[in-house]
């Protein structure tokens, strides 16, 4: 039987950056190339990064991606990379650009294409386009009907495009009865927690209904809200596991695959497969077959416990936006309590202390120990830290309007909030935003207060969660002999907005191990009232949650983005009209 040594290059694109990203491809292809592959893929939509959201309705955007495509089979020839079969994902366009109705103007694609011997060999589109959650693509592209299946070395090799595999039917079914060896699978498929369980359950699934060996290559990184793990894999056609790459990271994970030999195919030809309604077209590569090469070490790395992928997430969202955007720095203010020194803490990993600037704001009703605290935060980290009190800024404002009750409160948070943004535009740092997720949806938060910034790490992060990635954080430091970052008081006091005398969250909220587990159902399988009552929840409970979290969606609308980590995120997933009088 043939064998393979298939390379998967798990790289972070940056959208746009056509040239960036084929440096990316052909560096990655010359490191598969000097370890004997056969054939490298790379994840979908890798030359003009993904999601490219309306720039792919721009037809000069998709003009660069075509040129973009072109030069780089030409490049990797002259760079004496010609002989290796470059699978990678572009935005294409129809032949045809005529607008239909109902699509999307200029007819783009999201498209693979099989660079070999200094041109593009094989083009072909994602079938299935998902609309739901965070994707859009019945908005930007239109789908494929043909499924490519390339003769090499003697093995069958299918490729489809992410969602292809996630839907029933289409180019799995259509791998079956074309009787591919290999199904290659490039995505952009973003992290959510615990989806790396079912990704591998999905792909070993896939690879039996195909019977096909199925690799599974996935981009990583940060854009704009979504998080990307790469936790690229092969399975057998079996299902059986061969080889996995870390989450995180970017890395080259190659696997050898013993394969069925395939059907002669000569280039070109095509039949249509009834069960999948696609076109099975047929293509032949002359790739030589490599010498004798070194046998690989063990290819298989664990995926990361939940806590620290979720934070690995956090940071990888966080690092990839301040990065990806050009900032210099960060800067956020420390309150003393757990959601900025935990903030803080993903910073410090994100970009490292030097780059990290805490500021400490107190007021009248800030107590000795938040003060405390977050100058022992500031020393555990080693970040940069300045304390600038605002009593005498609020008392100009007070002296000015004299503000009363919930107004007065407020002002506060708003003078810390202008504050960070002065400093920000006077220095260049990015502002991040320290609220959580549980906060964000009761709306218990000051609107240009402390809901200012660009960036906001635990946007997606109820507050339990917060606590738990805390004392996480630290039992990760002791394990490494390293000082913890967060404070102890900090994540045992109970948490404030001191923004009166004696303020406790839980004056007017209940407990978060409460809330956060009917915000969960609320918000995040979208049940009802009398649904909610029925899981077990109190009536009155519920009843006062969905007036909160409905009266808030304004403020939503207007907080900085952050990464996604949960199913169901402020955002992209989760679209409510503002004005509504639906309950």
């Amino acid at each position: 039987m043939p064998q393979l040594r298939i390379a998967l290059a798990q790289t972070n694109p940056g959208v746009g950056d056509f040239d960036g990203n084929a440096d990316q491809v052909v560096e990655y292809a010359r490191q598969a190339d000097r370890r004997g592959a056969d054939l490298v893929a790379f994840p979908e939509m890798t030359l003009p990064g993904y999601p490219v959201e309306d720039l792919a309705l721009r037809r000069s955007f998709v003009a660069a991606s075509l040129a973009a495509v072109e030069r780089l089979a030409e490049r990797l020839a002259e760079e004496g990379l010609g002989r290796l079969p470059v699978a990678v994902g572009f935005l294409d366009r129809r032949g045809d650009e005529r607008t239909r109705l109902g699509e999307p103007a200029g007819a783009p694609r999201n498209a693979l294409g099989v660079l070999h011997e200094g041109r593009v060999r094989v083009v072909s589109a994602k079938h299935h386009l998902p609309n739901y959650g965070v994707f859009d693509e019945y908005r930007y592209f239109v789908p494929g009907d043909v499924l490519p299946v390339v003769s090499l070395l003697g093995v069958d090799v299918a490729f489809a495009i992410c969602e292809d595999i996630w839907q029933e039917g289409g180019p799995v079914a259509a791998a079956n009865t074309a009787g591919a060896g290999l199904l290659v699978v490039l995505n952009g498929s973003p992290f959510e927690r615990a989806k790396d369980d079912v990704r591998l359950e999905l792909c070993r699934r896939r690879a039996r209904e195909s019977g096909a060996a199925l690799a599974y290559v996935n981009m990583v990184g940060g854009q704009d809200e979504l998080v990307f793990d790469g936790d690229s894999l092969v399975v057998d056609a079996d299902g059986e596991l061969l080889a996995r790459a870390p989450q995180f990271t970017e890395h080259l994970l190659l696997a050898d695959l013993t394969l069925p030999s395939g059907a002669e195919r000569r280039e070109g030809t095509e039949y249509r497969d009834e069960r999948s309604g696609l076109t099975i077209r047929s293509h032949a590569l002359d790739v030589t077959a490599t010498p004798a090469r070194d046998p690989l070490g063990p290819q298989r790395h664990d995926a990361l416990e939940d806590l620290e992928e979720l934070y690995e997430a956090l940071v990888t969202g966080t690092r990839d936006y301040v990065r990806k955007n050009g900032f210099p720095s960060v800067i956020l203010g420390l309150s003393g309590g757990i959601d900025s020194a935990l903030t803080a803490a993903i910073a410090t990993d994100a970009v490292g202390p030097e780059r990290v600037h805490g500021v400490l704001m107190p007021s009248r009703h800030s107590s000795t120990h938040s003060v405390s605290d977050a100058e022992d935060l500031v020393k555990r980290q080693g970040i940069h830290g300045r304390t600038v009190p605002v009593g005498p800024m609020v008392d100009a404002f007070e002296n000015a309007v004299h503000p009363t009750g919930l107004a007065a409160e407020n002002l506060q948070a708003r003078v810390r909030g202008q504050l960070l943004m002065t400093l920000s535009n006077g220095e260049g740092h990015l502002v991040l935003t320290t609220g959580n997720k549980s906060e964000l949806a009761a709306g218990y938060s000051t609107l240009y207060g402390d809901s200012a910034g660009g960036f906001a790490p635990l946007k997606d992060v109820w507050k339990t969660a917060v606590w738990d990635l805390a004392r996480w954080r630290n039992a990760m430091a002791v394990r490494r002999g390293e000082t913890p970052p967060i404070p102890e008081n900090s994540v045992a006091k109970p948490p404030s907005a001191e923004l009166a005398p004696g303020q406790l969250d839980s004056d007017s909220l209940p407990p978060y191990e409460v809330l956060d587990a009917l915000l969960d159902d609320y918000i995040g399988t979208d049940l009802g009232r009398a649904e909610l009552v029925d899981v077990g929840h109190d009536p009155t409970l519920v009843d006062r949650v969905i007036r909160m979290v409905d009266r808030a969606e304004y403020k939503r609308r207007q907080y900085p983005p952050g990464p996604k980590v949960s199913a169901r995120n402020f955002g992209r997933d989760r679209r409510l009209p503002i004005t509504s009088r639906w309950t």
